[in-house]
């Protein structure tokens, strides 16, 4: 059994180079450092070195179906499973048929090549630390925020009222509709018993666009001779208000203090990036108006996720919790 198991990794591994070298033109690739693991074991994401090619280095991300599901928090259903298979696919989709309308204003990986195999399948991108954006941080200063709302501007902008054809319908990786479970294991409380409504009043927005979905701090990739910032991991990108990448980047960088001090300046600074990124025909105020008010739903919706998946977690602070407060008065549900 052992021996067959190293003959068919060893048979892959021979795909996945013959792959690599067809997609780069190279003469030879050799497999480097691992980037990181993909989550709950679907795989992994490496570089790789290519002697012959326009580049020095790409980067593989090679999603592996596992024989067995093992969610780090204990989430392990088929359910589950299927919206993670089904998050691949969407990313292969992303670069296939939306990443070329990105410009340097919302920078995202190019691609080199896509491939389905009986495993999993395979991405071949631009390697964006040989590219310049090679600094990452956990915590963001006010500038380095601004960065990253500037580029979610642009992105936003860019793909307003677009339908998100290929894309997850409804975008997020928290969407109430793909997490049943997380909302049956919250406590019985306002918040969850006014979860549909505050997934509704985000999903009816007149203004929608297509939105990242996993906007984290980790995802955006600085540079110390760039201006702009660049983004991965497009596994959750779908349709969407654009307040919800902007409430989510904010509360994965910011403490709850900075949150409540600076907040209203930031999305000021973010409205103000998002007109210049917009089209003249579009309704500016009124967009501006419906998203101001959409921004404690945003806040509130991934409140409702966090109690149901992970209770004690840490971003459910103080802030959060003002935020989500004032969504439920908006609808009474006080």
């Amino acid at each position: 059994m052992l021996n067959k198991e190293l003959e068919n990794n060893a048979s892959a591994n021979k795909a996945l180079e013959a792959f690599i070298l067809a997609r780069t033109a190279a003469g030879r690739v050799v497999f480097g450092e691992q980037v990181q693991a993909l989550w709950s074991g679907y795989g992994e994401i490496r570089r790789v070195y290519l002697t012959g090619a326009d580049y020095s280095s790409a980067i593989i991300k090679q999603v592996v179906f596992p024989s067995q599901y093992r969610h780090p928090r204990g989430w392990n259903n088929d359910f589950s499973h299927q919206r993670k298979l089904h998050s691949y696919q969407v990313e292969m989709a992303w670069y296939q048929y939306w990443a070329g309308q990105c410009d340097e204003s919302c920078r995202v990986p190019r691609c080199y090549g896509l491939q389905q195999t009986e495993q999993g399948m395979w991405l071949l991108l631009e390697d964006l630390d040989a590219a310049g954006w090679d600094l990452r941080y956990e915590q963001l200063g006010i500038v380095q925020v601004q960065q990253c709302l500037r580029w979610l501007a642009a992105f936003h902008g860019r793909f307003l009222l677009q339908a998100p054809t290929h894309l997850w319908p409804i975008g997020s990786y928290w969407h109430l509709q793909t997490r049943p479970d997380e909302w049956r294991s919250m406590a019985d409380q306002p918040l969850k018993n006014a979860a549909t409504d505050i997934d509704k009043q985000l999903n009816r927005a007149r203004f929608q666009t297509v939105i990242h979905g996993d906007a984290k701090v980790a995802n955006f990739c600085f540079s110390a001779t760039h201006d702009c910032v660049a983004a991965v991991d497009f596994q959750y990108i779908g349709g969407g208000c654009g307040m919800k990448d902007v409430a989510y980047l904010l509360g994965s960088c910011l403490s709850s203090q900075a949150i409540d001090e600076h907040q209203y300046a930031l999305l000021d600074y973010y409205f103000d990036a998002l007109r210049q990124s917009c089209a003249p025909s579009i309704n500016w105020q009124a967009l501006e108006t419906e998203w101001r008010e959409l921004y404690c739903f945003a806040w509130a919706d991934f409140h409702r996720f966090l109690l149901g998946w992970m209770p004690d977690h840490h971003k459910i602070n103080a802030s959060m919790k003002r935020l989500s407060q004032c969504a439920l008065t908006k609808i009474g549900r006080v």
